[in-house]
C-alpha cells in the first residue's frame, strides 16, 4: 500500500536513506557561537583553524586573537546588540572578526565588498550600524555613499598583512602616488583605525557577559520572498545547529583532522556557514581563499589537501577539468556540496572521476541558516534533486493558495520547512515575517517542488522569481530598477536564461524603448556597472517591441524568459 505525504513527512520515513551513522536528530546546542570556538580550542588548541597563502592560525591562536580584537571592539562602544558591517574578503582577519563581534553579544552583518556604493547605502540604511570592519580597498566606496549613512567608525584591513612575510615583501608595492591617495581616502573617514590596533589590545576579561543560544549573531541580507533585500535574523542557536546538522550529514569527518577549502564568500550564508562556523565545530583547517582560482588552489593543495569542498557547480566543473590535466589532486577529497544551482549529472561525472569521493548538491535559503535539504552521500543520492532534509528537519509540500493543505506525493506544491535552523525574521518587517514564518514556525520557501515515494525532493520552479548565477542570488526588480532608468528606456524585464553546460542562469535585460530612441549597449552595461554588483550587471540585453504582460499589466518574467531560452535553443 502507498504511502500517503503526510504520512512519509509525519514519520521521517526518508530516515531510511541516511548515510551510516547519522541520526535522526541532532543534540541541539545550548551556548553561543562563540563558546563553540572556545571548546574547540581547548580541544584542539595546536591544530591549525586558519591557513592563508601558508601562513597558519592555530585554534589556540585564533581564541586569544578574537579576545584581544573584542576588547578592542568593546573599547570602540560595541557591546550586546551592537550592529557592526563586515566588509571584506575571504581572509583570516574576516574570521577573527565575525566572533569577535559574537563575543560581545553583538550582531555581525556581512556585506559583499564588490557592492557599489548604491547597494551599500541601501543597506546602512537599513541596519543603521555606526561601525565597520571593512577591507581597505572598499574605505574608497563607503566615501562615496551619501554622508548620512557612512558609518562614524571604520576599522581599515590590510588582507596582506595575514600572508607569509616571503609573500608580502614580493608583492609589487604601490607607487608613492597611490600611497597618497589611499592615506587621504582613510584620512577622511571619521574614526578610522587600523585593524593592527584592536589586536593589539589586551584580551578581554573572560568575566565580560556572553550572548546565548537565542541572541541575534547575524543580519543576513536576503531577497528573500519578494526580491526586496532584507536582513534575516538568524540566532547563535540556528547557526550552530545548522553546523551540527552538516556535521551529521557527514559521519566520516574526524573532528580535528579536516581540511575545508574556503572557496565559497563569507559574506554569502553557504560560505559563512561552512568557512567559518561549521569549520571551526569540526575543529577543520580551513584553508582560505580571497577570490576562486584555479592556480591558487594547486598551491594550496601542494601543501594540505583537501578532505571537503564545498562550492557551485561552475567551480567543480573547473576544479575537475584542472585535477584531469593531472595539475591537481583531488583523491582525498571524501566530501564535496553544491549549492546555489542545479547540479546536472555531466559535473557529477566529471568530479567523480577525478575526486576521491560523491558530489552531492543540497538545499538552503538564507532563512534557514541556510541548510535544510541534502542528497546523502551514498549510492542512494539522486542527481538532479535536492535530497532528503536533513536531521532534525521537516518538511510539508503544500498548495500555494492553501498552506493548510499538503498535496500528494508526486504533486507539485510548495516547500515549507521547519527545524532549529529556521530564522527568527525580518529585521524592522513584521508584516513580511508573519508572510513566511506560519504558526509553528513554518518557513514558507517559495519554491515550488515535487517530493516521491522516498521522500527525495526536486525544486520544479523557482515562485519567488529570483536569479541564481554562480550561487548569488539576484533580484530582477532591483536590476530591472537600474535598466529603466537608463536614456531611452521605457520598461524592461530581467530574467535569468539557463544555458552552457552547467545550465546556468545568465542575467538578461530585455529592453522596450521610448518612440524614436536608439539604444547604445556599451553605454547601457557602463551605466549598470555604476550601480550594480558585477554579478547583477545584465550579460545580455534585448530590445523587444512589447513585453508579455497579465491582464492587470503585470510583466510576465516567466513569458520572457520561456521565449528567449526557446530562441536560444533554435539557433
Amino acid at each position: 500500500m502507498a504511502i500517503s505525504a503526510s504520512e512519509l513527512n509525519a514519520t521521517r520515513a526518508w530516515n531510511a536513506f541516511y548515510a551510516p551513522g547519522t541520526p535522526k536528530d541532532i543534540d541541539l546546542p545550548t551556548g553561543s557561537l562563540y563558546d563553540m570556538l572556545e571548546g574547540s580550542a581547548n580541544r584542539f588548541g595546536d591544530r591549525v583553524a586558519i591557513e592563508f597563502f601558508g601562513e597558519e592560525t592555530t585554534y589556540a591562536e585564533l581564541r586569544e586573537q578574537v579576545d584581544r580584537v573584542a576588547e578592542g571592539l568593546r573599547l570602540e562602544g560595541v557591546g550586546e546588540r551592537t550592529r557592526v558591517a563586515l566588509i571584506m574578503p575571504n581572509c583570516p582577519q574576516h574570521v577573527i572578526a565575525f566572533y569577535a563581534v559574537l563575543r560581545l553579544g553583538g550582531i555581525v552583518i556581512e556585506h559583499n565588498p564588490i557592492y557599489t556604493p548604491d547597494e551599500h547605502e541601501r543597506q546602512f540604511r537599513d541596519h543603521e550600524a555606526d561601525i565597520a570592519i571593512v577591507w581597505t580597498k572598499v574605505v574608497a566606496t563607503l566615501r562615496r555613499m551619501r554622508p548620512d549613512t557612512v558609518p562614524s567608525r571604520l576599522i581599515s584591513v590590510d588582507i596582506t598583512r595575514a600572508m607569509p612575510l616571503r609573500l608580502r615583501l614580493g608583492l609589487r608595492l604601490p607607487t608613492k602616488a597611490v600611497r597618497e591617495k589611499r592615506a587621504a581616502l582613510v584620512s577622511r573617514a571619521p574614526e578610522t583605525k587600523p585593524f593592527e590596533r584592536l589586536l593589539a589590545c589586551e584580551p578581554i576579561d573572560d568575566s565580560y557577559p556572553r550572548p546565548t543560544v537565542d541572541s541575534i549573531a547575524v543580519l543576513q541580507y536576503t531577497s528573500g520572498t519578494t526580491g526586496s533585500p532584507k536582513g534575516a535574523m538568524i540566532t547563535h542557536g540556528n547557526l550552530w545547529s545548522n553546523a551540527r546538522q552538516g556535521a551529521a550529514w557527514m559521519p566520516r569527518f574526524t573532528p580535528g583532522a579536516e581540511t575545508i577549502y574556503g572557496l565559497l564568500p563569507m559574506f554569502h550564508a553557504f560560505g559563512l556557514l561552512l568557512s567559518v562556523i561549521y569549520s571551526v565545530h569540526v575543529a577543520a583547517r580551513a584553508t582560505l581563499f580571497p577570490a576562486f582560482d584555479p592556480a591558487l588552489v594547486v598551491q594550496a593543495s601542494k601543501r594540505h589537501p583537501a578532505t571537503f569542498i564545498p562550492a557551485v557547480p561552475p567551480m567543480y566543473d573547473r576544479l575537475a577539468r584542472v585535477a584531469r590535466e593531472g595539475r591537481l589532486d583531488l583523491s582525498g577529497v571524501i566530501y564535496a556540496i553544491s549549492g546555489g544551482m542545479t547540479l546536472n549529472d555531466k559535473v557529477v561525472g566529471r568530479w567523480e572521476s577525478v575526486a576521491g569521493g560523491r558530489l552531492v548538491e543540497g538545499y538552503g535559503l538564507t532563512e534557514c541558516s541556510p541548510v535544510a535539504l541534502g542528497n546523502p552521500f551514498t549510492e542512494q543520492r539522486r542527481v538532479g534533486t535536492i535530497g532528503i532534509p536533513f536531521p532534525s528537519t521537516d518538511i510539508k509540500v503544500v498548495d500555494p493558495a492553501d498552506v493548510t493543505r499538503e498535496v500528494e506525493l508526486g504533486e507539485v506544491g510548495e516547500l515549507l520547512i521547519h527545524g532549529p535552523q529556521v530564522f527568527q525574521g525580518y529585521w524592522n518587517r513584521p508584516d513580511e515575517t508573519a508572510n513566511v514564518l506560519l504558526e509553528g514556525r513554518w518557513l514558507r520557501t517559495g519554491d515550488l517542488v515535487r517530493q516521491d515515494q522516498d521522500g527525495f525532493v526536486t525544486v520544479v520552479d523557482r515562485r519567488k522569481e529570483l536569479i541564481v548565477t554562480g550561487g548569488f542570488n539576484v533580484a530582477p526588480s532591483e536590476v530591472e530598477a537600474v535598466v529603466d532608468a537608463m536614456p531611452g528606456v521605457a520598461e524592461s524585464a530581467v530574467v535569468g536564461v539557463r544555458r552552457g553546460r552547467t545550465k546556468a542562469e545568465i542575467v538578461t535585460a530585455v529592453v522596450v524603448l521610448e518612440p524614436g530612441a536608439t539604444f547604445d549597449e556599451q553605454a547601457a552595461r557602463r551605466y549598470a556597472r555604476e550601480h550594480l554588483a558585477e554579478y547583477k550587471v545584465p550579460r545580455n540585453y534585448v530590445v523587444w517591441d512589447s513585453l508579455p504582460k497579465s491582464l492587470i499589466g503585470k510583466i510576465l518574467r516567466r513569458q520572457v524568459r520561456e521565449r528567449l531560452e526557446d530562441g536560444a535553443a533554435r539557433r
